[in-house]
């Protein structure tokens, strides 16, 4: 019921677009720019190429930041995130965290969602081609990241704890807490760093976890 209201509310915000053709994804644009495939069968016997392509951390605008839809090279629509973008037998979803692409899947009305193919020129199709060529390294900078969250996650909740703690009304009713993690001020900016890089890089793989990733935006 809430997903379904979700989705129809995103769709409300498409637009259509204006035909400009689709920008071939440059090697300095790593660091804003996302691009996605999707081939779908077209009515006469063939195939269409869809596209999204986000200009994240540069194309925000004063009502959001965008997704556009392209079909065969032409952007066809366009709409602020998250959207929901109406395609033949279903729908494509885009969402974003605070550290990248959250989500970029096609949901078809009948059958498993699955994730567009990300370019190979960007971050996403880079980190994905490494899980190809190097599924060892791969699944040892994913599982360092998950561990890295995990253990800043740790140390954030007794910090918190103390601080609330710390009001004499709350801990007339709770008593005081003291975090057993007391860490100097650069020992928070090397956490804050490391929980950043540790998101970063699970965006780069579309993972999304709203205790892990979204405590750590």
């Amino acid at each position: 019921m809430i997903k379904e209201y979700r989705r129809r509310r995103a769709a409300r915000r498409v637009r259509p677009g204006d035909g400009r053709p689709l920008k071939r994804f440059r090697w300095w644009q790593l660091p804003f720019r996302a691009l996605f495939h999707l081939r779908l069968p077209g009515e006469d016997g063939g195939h269409t190429a869809y596209a999204v392509d986000i200009r994240h951390w540069q194309n925000h605008t004063s009502d959001g930041l965008k997704a556009h839809l392209y079909r065969d090279g032409r952007q066809h629509a366009l709409s602020r995130l998250p959207a929901a973008f109406p395609v033949p037998g279903g729908t494509v979803e885009v969402r974003m965290s605070a550290f990248g692409i959250r989500r970029c899947h096609y949901v078809p009305d009948e059958g498993p969602e699955h994730q567009l193919v990300p370019d190979p020129r960007s971050a996403e199709g880079r980190r994905a081609r490494l899980d190809r060529e190097h599924p060892a390294l791969g699944r040892a900078i994913g599982l360092l990241s998950l561990c890295v969250l995990v253990g800043a996650l740790a140390i954030l909740v007794p910090q918190l704890a103390e601080q609330l703690t710390a009001s004499e009304g709350i801990a007339r009713h709770t008593g005081a807490f003291t975090s057993p993690v007391d860490l100097p001020k650069w020992g928070n900016i090397a956490l804050g760093l490391a929980t950043a890089a540790a998101s970063t890089e699970r965006a780069l793989r579309l993972r999304y976890s709203l205790l892990l990733d979204g405590g750590a935006g």
